[in-house]
């Protein structure tokens, strides 16, 4: 392990603060490092991993796709990639796809496709999005900039123009930022990396009225709750709203990089030949794996056993928050689960590894977990007897 540590350290470039742990297998929700310790996945790389590690019928599509045909240039048809936007739009409000290798890309391509829609419907000048505070939109430079975070934009200024943040949950803040430049608002319906904020019932459709009553296009970053993470295949279907764009990343591929911006024909036809491309963006390969992830997670009963299993898991970690004075709140839908703590969550975290669950934290002081959506009971149980542990040694 050392070795791969320290090989790390000399030839990649040091972006993360890797924890001291080298994967070499995983199956379902279980991890094993180099050594054979076993490990129980609650992160399933930070929602992607949906269906699990080493799925045996993806695994099937992925090596009969490999043996048939990897990648072509987007100038030509692939049948996967149709396939997928066919299932994809038959499946949500949409009506094309664009796709792209990750979330910053489907929101890049969503960004420049709100501005290039209003230009060609109301001329100059309109061009600004208003995004939220605490939002997470990506890392290339236009979704750092769309990204609500002062910590992600410190060292890259100047940012582009053209973004204002507000409160998350709140309709008024909004409502106060529209200008005569204002093209789009832009939302996360639920922030993850923004220590997992889900807003009041019908904020969402609120939005929509005002964004209808101004003109402006409503986006949906769906990058981390799409995909059945919340107990329905979109997050949006829970509020009775639909935006006219969205994006989708992480569970698409269930590990595969891939991301998608889908929207309705009146908004896609500002896209034209030559506004946007990619040359990677929906290759067979990674169509046919993420069109069969997309068949299984959208069966009825893999969603109800989503919502089902989300709603045992707040349950547990509320019965854990009247033990615990150090947890600060409990929030879920769905397995988008995340427990604020009145302390840095980070030292929780390593302890939890250390024992054999993986967790994270985010905005410092809440602990997400994003497990694999096949997560049983027993294996929450687990976890809470050993988060319980571990609280009681914070506290002491």
């Amino acid at each position: 392990m050392e070795n791969v540590q320290l090989a790390c350290q000399e030839h990649i470039c040091g972006t993360y603060a890797r924890l001291p742990v080298v994967f070499v297998r995983g199956e379902g929700c279980k991890l094993w490092d180099d050594q054979g310790k076993e490990y129980l996945d609650f992160l399933a790389g930070i929602a992607v991993c949906n269906l699990g590690h080493a799925h045996s019928e993806l695994a099937d599509v992925l090596c009969e796709q490999a043996r048939t045909l990897i990648h072509v240039s987007n100038l030509f048809y692939t049948t996967p990639q149709v396939h997928l936007a066919a299932e994809l739009t038959r499946l949500s409000f949409a009506d094309k796809v664009f796709f792209s290798n990750s979330g910053a890309e489907a929101n890049e391509a969503a960004i420049k496709l709100a501005r290039k829609y209003s230009k060609d419907k109301y001329g100059l000048g309109r061009f600004h999005i208003i995004t939220m505070k605490n939002s997470f939109h990506g890392r290339t430079l236009a979704t750092l900039s769309a990204t609500g975070q002062e910590k992600v934009h410190k060292g890259f200024e100047p940012l582009v123009e053209g973004f204002s943040f507000v409160d998350f949950n709140s309709i008024s803040a909004v409502e106060a930022a529209i200008t005569k430049q204002t093209c789009a608002v832009m939302v996360e319906p639920i922030q993850g990396e923004g220590g997992v904020n889900i807003p009041d019932h019908g904020y969402l459709k609120e939005l929509k009225t005002l964004c209808r009553r101004h003109d402006l296009l409503l986006l949906f970053d769906e990058v981390q709750v799409g995909m059945g993470r919340t107990g329905t295949l979109f997050a949006y279907e829970q509020e009775d709203v639909t935006p006219d764009i969205m994006t989708l990343a992480k569970a698409l591929g269930n590990g595969l990089p891939i991301g998608a911006m889908l929207t309705t024909n009146e908004v896609a036809a500002a896209f034209v030949p030559g506004s946007h491309a990619t040359t990677f963006g929906g290759t067979p390969l990674v169509t046919s794996v993420a069109l069969k992830a997309l068949q299984l997670i959208a069966r009825p009963a893999f969603l109800e056993h989503v919502r089902q299993t989300g709603k045992y898991f707040a349950d547990r970690l509320e019965e854990l928050q009247k033990r615990h004075s150090l947890i600060r709140a409990v929030r879920a839908r769905g397995l988008m689960v995340g427990l604020e703590l009145t302390m840095p969550g980070q030292k929780v975290v390593e302890k939890l590894l250390n024992k054999g669950f993986i967790i994270n934290c985010t905005h410092d002081t809440v602990l997400r977990f994003v497990p694999p959506l096949i997560v049983t009971h027993s294996e929450i149980d687990r976890l809470i007897q050993v988060l319980d542990e571990v609280l009681k040694e914070e506290t002491e």
